[in-house]
């Protein structure tokens, strides 16, 4: 019998296409859920113990049998001959959390009225796959790219689909999604900090369009990257904020596509600050404001807002619709933000999670990581921010240094991120002291 692999980075899961005529079964997942959250996706789950064979083949298929039993309430056991292998696709490695994912169709006799746990699953039901095509294309629907191939192939024909191995198709050398219509994530390798280690650049607009943060990590990464962007038709640069890993060689490519930068005064005093020498030379600079218009999306202005306290002059950007919200460094999708230094302020970066909060947009998107549907990832990070501050409270009263209190409080952390701990700590000292709290 085989062994499952218990790889902390990659787990082998199946994905279930229930179809019957010309609908298929689809759920879309719940915002607090760690894998995908607010995506349309299928039935499935990950491989168990329980589902072990004596062959890969035999082990997916028995995970495809238990998961609709488990999850949907039905045994389609005697379904076994008809379910079909159509795919295979593997979670990049940019992604926190990853999946080796088989997919795999069955055709239904009868189309049964499943009822899906509603800690799995915020909507469910049969639907025509061109349905949920029509909604991304609105920019309703969060979509994986496999799985967006999938609800296209079905559209065109219901009677079957020809096997794509996802992991065989040709590999960009700079990699590009596209889980959101017309806002396509571009992701260069960057000087950012570890476990990162690409920083969103994004190409949003209708005919004209922005590219938000371009940092490329060296030259030949710029190279690549320049020649992917050029395939767009862009108007101008946009930068969330002064951080390197945010515009490394961000004039190099106004230059070579003969486009401006847009920012925030207060980024480019500091950038120019750091630099020490004329950084914008060359070409058109000019200051973006709270509320401006930054570019045209699906028809939609696309507005500019305010989100300081990771940095002084971040800027996130969002369309009138407020269906997504790229949120800059406001969390991380992969590590953790850094509050501190001069430009940072944890009771301006409390407040600015605070703000999107409150706009509730349809989904997020992280300067590190990947589109998250809702804001709970924004309250998960409130939530915690305000556990540290206790905790930091707490241990200062007792008279515990800031050395004894990144002992306490951040164990089992890489030597290296140990340096951004401590600015955080002294960041909610600063907001305790100013609040006369200590």
């Amino acid at each position: 019998m085989l062994q499952l692999t218990r790889n902390k980075k990659i787990r082998q899961a199946v994905s279930i296409i229930l179809t019957h005529k010309d609908e298929l079964f689809y759920i879309k997942r719940q915002n607090f859920l760690n894998a995908f959250p607010g995506y349309t996706a299928f039935s499935g789950g990950k491989v168990d113990e329980q589902d072990l064979g004596d062959s890969l083949s035999e082990t997916l298929i028995n995970t495809v049998i238990r998961e609709p039993k488990e999850e949907l309430g039905h045994d389609l056991n005697h379904n076994r001959h008809k379910i079909k292998e159509i795919g295979k696709a593997t979670s990049p490695s940019y992604n926190p959390l990853r999946f080796e994912t088989y997919f795999f169709s069955i055709e239904l006799d009868k189309k049964i009225q499943f009822t899906v746990d509603e800690n799995e699953a915020v909507e469910y039901g049969w639907i025509k796959p061109q349905a949920i095509i029509d909604e991304y294309n609105k920019s309703q629907r969060l979509l994986v790219g496999p799985v967006k191939k999938i609800f296209e192939s079905f559209a065109s024909n219901m009677d079957g689909i020809n096997y794509v191995d996802f992991d065989k198709l040709p590999q960009m050398s700079v990699p590009t999604i596209e889980n959101i219509k017309n806002l396509i994530q571009v992701m260069p390798l960057s000087n950012t900090i570890f476990p990162a280690t690409r920083t969103n650049s994004f190409v949003i607009g209708d005919e004209v369009k922005i590219l938000l943060d371009p940092s490329p990590k060296k030259p030949e990464e710029l190279k690549h990257y320049i020649t992917k962007v050029k395939t767009y038709k862009i108007g101008k640069i946009f930068l969330t904020h002064h951080h390197p890993d945010h515009h490394e060689y961000a004039p190099e490519v106004a230059l070579a596509l003969n486009i401006p930068i847009q920012l925030s005064k207060d980024s480019h005093d500091r950038i120019l600050d750091k630099c020490g020498f004329d950084y914008f030379k060359g070409f058109e600079v000019s200051f973006v404001k709270e509320n401006d218009i930054v570019t045209k999306w699906l028809g939609e202005d696309v507005l500019a807002y305010a989100i300081p306290g990771h940095d002084e002059g971040h800027f996130g950007l969002a369309p009138s619709s407020l269906n997504w919200f790229i949120v800059g460094d406001l969390f991380q999708g992969v590590g953790t933000v850094v509050v501190g230094g001069d430009e940072g302020n944890m009771a301006k970066y409390l407040a600015s999670l605070q703000k999107v909060i409150k706009l509730n947009p349809m989904c997020v998107i992280p300067s590190h990581g990947i589109p998250l549907g809702g804001t709970n990832i924004l309250q998960k990070t409130y939530d915690h921010r305000l556990l540290r501050e206790k905790q930091v409270l707490d241990l200062t009263q007792k008279g515990n240094s800031i050395e004894d209190i990144l002992k306490l409080i951040y164990i089992d952390i890489p030597e290296g991120v140990l340096k951004y701990a401590r600015v955080n700590i002294q960041s909610h000292l600063d907001k305790l002291k100013n609040e006369n709290k200590i």
